[in-house]
């Protein structure tokens, strides 16, 4: 997937056969489980007010993007330390002084 100025989006079929839009947030493959993921969101708040995001492996060389689940608690480490140094990151930039 190539990235630009322009909201990378697609769509899924949510479990009420409802057609979802969903926007890409970042893609990155990990040298450690050595597969590529696709982070995003449809938008929508949670309970307290913070916006869902959704995590899937993905083949980027595939014709037509497939999500496909994660497997295994290695796979998910890896992306919650990638979406926290991130978090940390905006956190930082957030506190910096203009």
């Amino acid at each position: 997937m190539d990235m630009d100025d322009k909201k990378m989006t697609f769509t899924v079929i949510n479990d009420e056969d409802e057609e979802v839009e969903c926007e890409v947030l970042f893609t990155f493959e990990s040298p450690k489980t050595k597969k590529n993921y696709i982070i995003y969101t449809d938008n929508t708040l949670d309970d307290d007010g913070n916006t869902k995001v959704f995590a899937s492996g993905y083949n980027p060389d595939a014709d037509e993007t497939e999500l496909l689940p994660i497997e295994t608690d290695e796979e998910w480490e890896t992306i919650e330390n990638i979406l926290e140094e991130l978090q940390n990151e905006i956190q930082k930039k957030d506190n910096e002084p203009d």
